[in-house]
């Protein structure tokens, strides 16, 4: 039942109330466990056995972003990207909802305050009328915080808000590395493309040679229908690299987020002879694999981990009394016309004490609902360390071996260039068969384009240790 009371000063209120709340808050216990960051479950250094010979040492700092994606040639997809990727917007809006809803948990800490008016009429049991009229604010249900439910809410929010963050940064580097990788395999597909398209001008011109010989009878049925079979698998690569190439445009527009410009996809310096893929710098071998904490998918992980450590404690509360004031301070009259003239004042102070004693176990669901909550942010914490060790314990495998095999790659091209050279002469010459010269070209052409795929597969795997040690 609400008792008023009078008095005239109102700062009396105001001192009292902010007094009972410092008390209050003063008293609080924070019944959530306390929290030790997780061990990293993984090996101190990233040391591949198979890992050797790992050119120039890397500063960890020529990862950023505009250090090493500095290639002209992809900066300005990079920008626009930034720009217009969907994704990423969708993850920076992400960021806004969660940043409200920390909002709203840091407002439940402090009392709703309200300006109303109220009006009620009475009828005794002779029949008389009684009115009264009150003005003025109002506090409803403010809950003190004295096991900290409402503070360990908030302090969830926190860390769910930091951890939307660390996702937008996560779409980010995702997005910069697809966008490299995915012009890497479009400058491929054009540079396989110059080939196949010089191998058809060649091979229709031994198409019509042997034509001609066959026809003056100076060549054999089975040669004419061997460069014929030669030529027409040189046809099925080029239709299969015209497709691919316009998936890989399409693939980088959706990344890019608008029409790309053609400028930006400049062909003429792709030919055979010029292709250069994206140059990025070497990493060192036996890293440290507290490089990983840069990553911010671990960072966002364990702040997840940190929010279910703070839940446990807003549901151990649940088990504590709860303290609800409800209150007000202004103007009480009999009569409405004269309430704001000669209102006299009043205050009302009605706290209230719950404490639970059946609920049909709904506190202790809850309590373990959060307890399990923290044991499967704690299991995904380990996995994303144990996932991310494992990229980067890949690229830097794949380093040496790649570059191993790019250099014999490069010298099997050599070989069978001059294998082919050596072929036609010997077949001109009449000293050995067609077969053999047959045999050397879709030997050369399939080693020119080993050369031109492992060039790629390379560079992209520097792009992927760029996403495996977090960006810069």
């Amino acid at each position: 039942m609400k008792t008023p009371l009078h008095f005239s000063n109102l700062n009396r209120i105001t001192k009292l109330s902010v007094l009972v709340s410092s008390v209050g808050l003063a008293a609080c216990v924070n019944l959530a466990p306390h929290y030790t960051p997780p061990e990293k479950p993984i090996a101190q250094q990233f040391e591949p056995a198979s890992v050797q010979n790992i050119a120039t040492p890397l500063n960890i700092s020529t990862l950023k972003a505009d250090v090493f994606f500095s290639d002209p040639r992809i900066k300005p997809l990079i920008d626009l990207a930034l720009q217009n990727n969907r994704d990423l917007r969708i993850a920076a809006l992400n960021i806004e909802v969660a940043q409200a809803q920390l909002g709203l948990r840091q407002a439940d800490l402090m009392p709703n305050v309200n300006l109303g008016l109220t009006g009620s009429r009475l009828t005794n049991a002779a029949g008389n009328i009684s009115s009264t009229y009150t003005t003025g604010l109002t506090v409803a249900a403010y809950e003190v915080d004295l096991f900290q439910r409402l503070r360990n809410l908030s302090e969830a929010s926190r860390a769910q808000y930091l951890a939307s963050e660390e996702a937008r940064k996560t779409v980010q580097i995702s997005l910069l590395a697809s966008v490299a990788s995915t012009y890497l395999a479009w400058q491929s597909d054009v540079a396989l493309l110059d080939l196949t398209q010089k191998t058809l001008v060649t091979r229709e011109s031994t198409l019509k040679l042997l034509q001609l010989r066959f026809d003056k009878g100076a060549s054999s049925l089975l040669d004419l229908r061997s460069a014929q079979s030669l030529l027409e698998s040189a046809r099925i690569v080029n239709a299969q690299l015209r497709r691919q190439k316009q998936q890989d445009e399409n693939a980088l527009t959706l990344l890019v987020g608008q029409t790309i410009p053609s400028a930006l996809l400049n062909e003429n310096s792709l030919q055979t002879g010029n292709f250069e893929p994206l140059k990025f710098a070497e990493l060192p071998v036996g890293l440290p694999s507290e490089v990983l904490s840069a990553r911010p998918d671990i960072a966002q992980a364990e702040l997840l981990l940190q929010a279910s450590n703070a839940n446990i404690g807003a549901a151990r509360a649940a088990f504590f009394p709860k303290i609800a004031l409800t209150g007000s301070a202004g103007l009480a009259s009999t009569d409405l016309r004269n309430l704001f003239s000669n209102g006299l004042s009043a205050w009302s102070f009605v706290p209230q004490i719950l404490q639970p004693i059946f609920d049909a176990g709904r506190n202790e669901s809850n309590l373990q609902i959060a307890q399990a909550n923290r044991s499967i942010a704690q299991a995904q914490y380990e996995k994303t360390v144990q996932s991310a060790f494992k990229e980067v314990s890949d690229a830097l495998s794949a380093r040496a071996t790649l570059k191993e095999q790019w250099t014999a790659q490069m010298a099997q091209t050599q070989a069978e260039k001059e294998r082919a050279q050596l072929s036609r002469l010997r077949y001109t010459q009449g000293v050995s068969s067609y077969l053999d010269a047959l045999d050397a070209e879709r030997a050369l052409f399939a080693s020119q384009q080993a050369l031109i795929q492992i060039q790629t597969q390379y560079v992209q795997n520097m792009v992927f240790l760029y996403r495996g040690l977090g960006g810069g």
